[in-house]
C-alpha cells in the first residue's frame, strides 16, 4: 500500500522539478531578437525560494543542486557556481523555517531580497577570487532586485496554483520527517 504522505511528497517534488524545467525551456527560447538592455528576473530562483519558505521538504537540497547544476550547464554559466549559491541560499532559509513561519509577508519578502543580494555578493566574490570573467556588478544587482520584485508572483503561484502553503502550528503531514 502506498503511503499517502510519501506520495504527496514525491508528487510535489516532481511538480517542482517540472516547473523548473518548463521555466528553463521558456528562458532558453529566443522570444526577443533585440539585445536586452536590462536583465530579466530569475523566475526559477524566485520559485525555489518560495517553495523552500513554505515547504522545505518539497524542494530538498539534492534536488535544488541537481536542477541548478543543469541550469548552469544549459545557460553556460560557471558550472556549479549557481548551484552552490542556490544551495547556500535555500539551506539558509531551510534552517530558519520554524522562525520564519509566522513572519508577515513583507518581512518574508525583505528576507528573500536580502538572500538574493547575498547570492550576488557571494558569486561576485568567488568569480573575483578565481580571476574568472564576471558580469557587471550593477547588472547582477538589478537582476537580484528584479527577481525580488517577481517574488510575490512566485509566492502567489505557489500558494494559489500549486497549493503549497506553510504548515499551521502543530500541523504534521509527515513530509518533514521523510526527506
Amino acid at each position: 500500500m502506498v503511503d499517502p504522505y510519501a506520495a504527496r511528497l514525491w508528487g510535489y517534488r516532481t511538480l517542482f522539478a517540472a516547473m523548473v524545467a518548463i521555466l528553463a525551456i521558456v528562458r532558453l527560447m529566443p522570444l526577443d531578437v533585440a539585445p536586452a538592455t536590462l536583465p530579466g528576473p530569475d523566475a526559477i530562483l524566485a520559485l525555489t525560494i518560495a517553495w523552500v519558505m513554505r515547504r522545505p521538504a518539497y524542494a530538498p537540497a539534492w534536488l535544488v543542486v541537481a536542477l541548478f547544476l543543469a541550469l548552469d550547464l544549459l545557460l553556460q554559466r560557471p558550472p556549479g557556481l549557481g548551484a552552490l549559491a542556490a544551495l547556500m541560499a535555500t539551506e539558509f532559509l531551510r534552517r530558519r523555517q520554524t522562525a520564519t513561519r509566522a513572519l508577515p509577508f513583507l518581512l518574508e519578502w525583505a528576507l528573500a531580497a536580502a538572500v538574493l543580494l547575498a547570492m550576488v555578493a557571494g558569486t561576485q566574490a568567488v568569480l573575483t577570487l578565481t580571476i574568472s570573467p564576471r558580469p557587471p556588478l550593477g547588472l547582477d544587482i538589478l537582476r537580484a532586485l528584479f527577481t525580488a520584485a517577481v517574488y510575490p508572483v512566485a509566492v502567489a503561484a505557489t500558494v494559489w496554483l500549486f497549493h503549497v502553503r506553510r504548515p499551521a502550528p502543530g500541523d504534521y503531514d509527515g513530509s518533514e520527517a521523510r526527506t
